[in-house]
């Protein structure tokens, strides 16, 4: 992928953590296991609705509806990971999280992996799909510069 790409992937991403690989993340190929990138969107999303939304799970919950993956380029065990995080689109019951895996080499961030996820808040007592509470709604809007 051209630098002009993989810098418009990108493009309005506001949050970014590190992810630590485990040596149990590698696989006999010596590369990360196609599995383990949705555990990374995992701890990705987790850090930003922890650190950005302040979800607030006694409120409500959030299962993932739908999950996509590109693989770009392989992640090794000694490669500094980071992951950015941003919701990219709000519904009454769900949204849509873009997430992008980028190695840091020599200060340079170099794309290996995109992906998203439909996530829908979910009320447990009653079983089924809620609207998204508004105070959280509202953070993502602020946080993502997105329009209601």
């Amino acid at each position: 992928m051209s630098p002009s790409k993989e810098i418009k992937a990108l493009e309005g991403f506001n949050f970014k953590t590190s992810i630590f690989i485990r040596f149990a993340d590698i696989d006999l190929f010596g590369h990360v296991n196609n599995a383990l990138y949705l555990t990374y969107f995992e701890i990705a999303r987790t850090a930003y609705w922890k650190e950005i939304i302040n979800w607030n799970w006694d409120v409500m919950g959030i299962i993932i509806a739908n999950a996509e993956i590109s693989y770009l380029k392989p992640i090794r065990l000694n490669d500094e990971i980071r992951a950015y995080v941003k919701t990219s689109n709000i519904g009454k019951t769900s949204f849509t999280l873009k997430y992008v895996l980028v190695k840091v080499a020599n200060g340079e961030e170099e794309l290996c992996t995109t992906g998203s996820t439909i996530c829908v808040t979910f009320d447990y007592v009653n079983n089924k799909p809620a609207p998204i509470p508004e105070d959280s709604k509202l953070k993502m809007e602020t946080f993502e510069a997105l329009k209601s």
